[in-house]
């Protein structure tokens, strides 16, 4: 525990940095999947991209996010407060969607996806719901 005390400052830079980053994939990949379904010619090239994205960022950037807010979450206070609940309720709806992006990048790259671009524009608006809640919660506590 007082790891987590001495440290509490740093664990929440990696915190936000990890979300910054993980969001970004969130809100890019969904679009990458509009192109891929509209320009089918590009497929290898935004397959390249998708994957590249999912790995090497989304990827890190998720572990690490949830990694440090494990490490938050053990703070005295916040395991009786009702907003942290609410917050974790949008992150595991996030890391559904993550998971989900991952299943659909698949089938893209198999061609036997068969969602179509309109799909992937409103999928790709979850994520910013998601993260005006959790930013809702975080600083204005409503509950």
């Amino acid at each position: 525990m007082n790891f987590i005390f001495e440290y509490y400052n740093w664990i929440k830079v990696i915190h936000v940095f990890a979300i910054i980053s993980w969001m970004a994939g969130l809100f890019y990949l969904p679009r990458l999947f509009v192109y891929h379904v509209e320009y089918p010619e590009n497929g290898k090239m935004l397959e390249i991209m998708e994957e590249k994205l999912f790995r090497f960022i989304m990827q890190p950037a998720m572990h690490m996010a949830i990694l440090a807010g494990v490490l938050l979450f053990f703070m005295p206070g916040y395991l009786f407060e009702f907003w942290v609940y609410a917050k974790l309720a949008c992150v595991f709806l996030l890391i559904v969607l993550h998971f989900c992006l991952d299943y659909w990048k698949k089938q893209l790259k198999q061609g036997v996806c068969h969602k179509s671009s309109k799909f992937f524009r409103a999928i790709n608006e979850i994520p910013t719901v998601l993260l005006i809640l959790i930013v809702i919660f975080v600083i204005v506590r409503p509950f």
